[in-house]
């Protein structure tokens, strides 16, 4: 099938970041694509050449994701800063600031009516947000270890989410209740999101695997095991028909769903890619990566339609329709591995040090007296993972490419195992205040939910009251008028 296939092309990089990053996402003309970094700054690029770039000013640490409004009127941010920004992509660089969660945000994502974003965060709660109001709505709290990765359904009924307790959880919005759970992770669960028509979930962990699951049936129903290492991403075509993962053995892979193997191998970055992202149309996709390169790749291969590409191979007809994603019940999972029949592409890309475009940066904004410590934290830690990556780079590369996963899994965070110098007497203890902790967390958002509920209620007394008055007035005033004639 490969050899009928045009290859995806290596069409544009872009220079601007300064460290890592992070993540990426088209707006919905495909006109912008934004991407975050761990320099702290989003950048908006505009995809006419020559255009120029913008760059937001605002979290005071990493930004761990992105992503576009339905409408591409607003783009939402989340940062290790513990918030979430509304952004305003044009050269005003207006921004509006929710104090998210009490640890480090994950990911953010709009619904799909561009009505709610929800988010996770190391405090291990996902969380909805009304974008109109600007307020929380609700939490739903049954992971018991940091969340990596939050999505609503394209129906937005339904918000998968996964996290580092090695499970991929299922929400129903409206009773806000956990309705199933997949495990089956040899490591955390490190992404997570729905097809396009909402039948199915994908996830991938850092055990090196992908696995695609109909949410329909609760099966688990493609297992790919195709990377040497953890993937950090992924992304589905619009089409539902092939899948893009960015992993920390610094290459991406392309999966056709239809027939369920690797057809590509993508190569470009120098270090873990930790971003992939499809456009809205799927003419493009986008990748960003530990080497602070951005790149944007012309897809090609799905512009030929698969009936007209099964038809040309006569052999492969059976009497029964072809196989899809949507359509496959197996008695149990099956495993595809990687095949010595894929694709290798390797474009040549040139230094991305140097600013290119040229590059507006816009949304500066004065720090309060929190935001400054914050601030202060923030950056003692980021010269601390600085000087530990200088220290890395003077290493031999077969140690380099060892430790790549443990470093970059995810976005760069600390994980719990470098804790491990703590002293045996302070085990328990601190054992004891993390479960505090927890359940203090958990107090809080119930009494945010509850806080929510009130503040409905008094809104519509309010209205009532406002409409009673209203009435009253009116009746008034007609029995003004019936009483008139008759003095």
């Amino acid at each position: 099938m490969a050899s009928v296939m045009e290859d995806p092309t290596l069409e544009r990089h872009f220079k601007g970041h300064k460290d890592v990053v992070s993540c990426a996402d088209f707006s919905p003309n495909n006109k912008q694509l934004a991407t975050g970094s761990c320099d702290k700054n989003l950048m908006i690029w505009n995809l006419t050449p020559k255009a120029r770039a913008f760059r937001f000013v605002g979290h005071t640490d990493i930004i761990t994701g992105v992503h576009f409004s339905s409408s591409g009127s607003l783009v939402a941010s989340s940062s290790r800063d513990q918030t979430v920004r509304l952004w305003t992509p044009s050269i005003k660089g207006e921004s509006t600031v929710f104090k998210a969660h009490t640890a480090s945000v994950r990911s953010v994502q709009f619904s799909s009516d561009g009505q709610r974003l929800v988010t996770a965060s190391d405090d291990k709660s996902v969380k909805v947000w009304g974008v109109e109001r600007k307020k929380f709505l609700y939490s739903l709290n049954r992971h018991t270890n940091w969340v990596r990765c939050a999505r609503f359904s394209p129906d937005g009924r339904l918000v998968a989410s996964c996290g580092d307790d090695r499970t991929v959880r299922l929400w129903d919005t409206s009773s806000r209740q956990c309705i199933n759970i997949f495990t089956d992770y040899g490591g955390s669960a490190t992404f997570v999101d729905f097809n396009s028509s909402g039948t199915c979930i994908a996830s991938s962990g850092a055990d090196n695997t992908i696995k695609i699951w109909d949410i329909r049936t609760n099966k688990l129903i493609q297992h790919y095991r195709v990377h040497s290492a953890g993937v950090n991403c992924f992304s589905f075509h619009p089409s539902g028909n092939y899948l893009i993962s960015g992993s920390s053995d610094t290459t991406m892979k392309i999966l056709d769903l239809l027939e369920g193997r690797l057809i590509y191998t993508l190569h470009g970055h120098k270090g873990p890619v930790l971003a992939v992202a499809f456009s809205r149309d799927g003419d493009l996709f986008a990748s960003g990566g530990a080497d602070s390169q951005v790149l944007m790749w012309k897809t090609n291969f799905d512009s030929l339609n698969y009936k007209d590409l099964l038809s040309r191979h006569s052999k492969r007809v059976t009497p029964d329709p072809p196989p899809h994603l949507m359509d496959i019940y197996p008695r149990s999972s099956h495993r595809h591995s990687a095949q010595n029949g894929t694709v290798e592409i390797n474009p040549i890309v040139a230094d991305t040090q140097s600013g290119d475009p040229q590059v507006v940066e816009v949304g500066r904004v004065l720090f309060s007296t929190a935001d400054v410590r914050s601030h202060d934290s923030a950056m003692s830690s980021r010269d601390q993972r600085i000087s530990g990556l200088g220290r890395s780079r003077t290493r031999p590369r077969e140690e380099e490419d060892e430790d790549q996963e443990g470093r970059f899994a995810g976005v760069m965070t600390t994980s719990r195992e470098e804790c491990s110098g703590i002293p045996s007497s302070l085990t328990s203890t601190l054992e004891n205040i993390v479960q505090q902790l927890d359940i203090l967390t958990q107090t809080v958002a119930v009494l945010e939910e509850r806080l929510t509920l009130t503040e409905d209620k008094l809104r519509t007394c309010l209205d009532n009251q406002v409409l009673l008055l209203q009435q009253t007035q009116q009746v008034d005033g007609s029995d003004e008028e019936a009483e008139g004639p008759s003095v």
